[in-house]
């Protein structure tokens, strides 16, 4: 048997690659289908010369180049690391998973069940997909004949909530991911005589909801037929606005694990969050005006933008309160922005806060709740300049939440405000759960106090530190 060079063989890739007229995610998807872990920045790094990848990746990724080149019919083919005989056509699951990356090739957004549909069909399974409404209180089901499903009572609901797979009644529920952040679930029902427990079946499941749900992400983003149906009321143009500007709700890395929710889901008016995470840390902020007003929507993300731009530039926790601040000052007019920053060393679980004019962070240990004080700023300006940083180090497991004013300002009837008080214990009470479904549980709570109507904006932004 001859081996090929490594070097030798990426090149003859990358030309063949360049002749197949692939996007860099489309042959990503190829790869993904075939048992491939990387990622996409993973590929491209390869592809481009920067980094060196194990025999059996490299053959994954001319393999996927092949498939593409015996579509189009007369260009050579990329070479393996060693020689081998022509491979035998697809069949069983990895046909069904490669069937799904060609059925959704160049496909609208509503096209998409279908397709999941037809590779349901090539397993020998029926599968509906369920996707979260914007409250995340429903999952709407894409295909016709299946009813909406309630996430906190029902078996699907479950599944959404512990990001788990579960089998009722001869159905295999199973949460639809698209890396770690939730989309909705999928219901599975095995022909024959198939059971929902077989292993085989979960494993081919489980990369069926994996593809699936990279696709969703990918034709939400290119058209509006998927996003539409989680939409259960319109959304005005400012809410829109904020939408477009959040982050995904979940991001994780080996360390660390944030989650994050923002209510009303359709009148989102003056509270955004945002984070970034990386191989030494975890940066988070929350910012909010107290206000529901254009001018209010305007400052929050006028806050955000400057905030990003300094994040971007590597500023430090200081320069970026005044990056934000500056800004701000720059467009008189608007509303007062308060807001908190952090930033978590994921090696040392030190974690280092700088608050204007916002709710001090909650850290929650062992059942027990541990405030971040210490001095603030009245709100972002760049005059004076930044306060003091906090320093606190975090212990493995514990929990921390950043809230808008308007969680624990939110009233009741009698005019009693959902409190301090009532955000520690509901932390305290669900600290065991992932961190979305904490900053879920506790927007729906505030929801509930306030009589099922928000006054105030309400956002929470949870994130747990773990060792690796």
């Amino acid at each position: 048997m001859r081996f090929l060079p490594e070097e030798e063989q990426r090149r003859l890739v990358a030309a063949c690659f360049t002749r197949s007229e692939l996007t860099l995610e489309q042959l990503w998807m190829r790869y993904f289908a075939l048992g491939g872990s990387l990622s996409l920045l993973e590929l491209d790094a390869y592809l481009n010369g920067l980094v060196t990848l194990p025999r059996v990746d490299r053959d994954m990724v001319a393999h996927a180049v092949n498939e593409r080149l015996d579509e189009v019919a007369g260009p050579a083919r990329a070479p393996y690391s060693h020689s081998v005989q022509d491979a035998k056509p697809l069949h069983g699951p990895l046909k069904a998973l490669v069937d799904l990356l060609e059925g959704a090739h160049r496909a609208p957004p509503e096209r998409l069940p279908a397709v999941v549909a037809e590779a349901g069909r090539a397993l020998d399974l029926t599968v509906r997909v369920y996707l979260a409404d914007y409250d995340q209180r429903t999952l709407v089901p894409l295909q016709p004949g299946a009813g909406a499903l309630d996430i906190d009572t029902t078996v699907g609901g479950d599944v959404y909530r512990r990001a788990a797979t579960l089998t009722r009644d001869g159905t295999l529920w199973t949460v639809l991911l698209d890396g770690v952040e939730r989309l909705g679930v999928l219901e599975i029902v095995p022909a024959g005589d198939a059971g929902p427990d077989d292993p085989a079946l979960r494993e081919q499941c489980r990369w069926l909801a994996a593809l699936l749900g990279h696709l969703v992400t990918i034709t939400t983003q290119y058209g509006d037929g998927l996003d539409r149906r989680r939409r259960l009321r319109r959304r005005d143009s400012p809410a829109e606005l904020l939408w477009q500007s959040l982050p995904p709700l979940t991001g994780a890395t080996e360390r660390v694990v944030v989650g994050g929710s923002v209510q009303p889901a359709y009148d989102l008016c003056g509270t955004v969050f945002d984070y970034a995470l990386s191989e030494e840390r975890a940066q988070l902020a929350m910012f909010d005006t107290g206000a529901r007003t254009r001018a209010a929507n305007t400052a929050v993300v006028s806050a955000l933008a400057a905030y990003r731009a300094a994040r971007h530039g590597g500023a430090s926790l200081g320069e970026q309160f005044t990056a934000i601040g500056a800004e701000l000052d720059g467009r008189p007019g608007l509303p007062a922005v308060g807001g908190v920053l952090a930033e978590l060393d994921l090696g040392t679980g030190v974690l280092r806060v700088l608050g204007g004019g916002f709710p001090a962070p909650v850290v929650v240990r062992g059942g027990e709740v541990l405030p971040v004080t210490g001095p603030a700023a009245p709100g972002f300006t760049s005059a004076g300049g930044p306060p003091p940083v906090t320093e606190l180090r975090l212990e493995p497991g514990d929990l921390l939440a950043l809230c808008s004013r308007g969680v624990a300002e939110t009233a009741d009837g009698a005019g009693e405000p959902f409190g301090r008080a009532r955000i520690t214990a509901h932390l305290v009470r669900d600290a065991g759960e992932l961190p979305p479904e904490v900053a879920r549980r506790l927007t729906r709570a505030v929801l509930t106090h306030g009589g099922g109507e928000f006054r105030q904006d309400a956002g929470v932004l949870i994130a747990r530190w773990t060792t690796r």
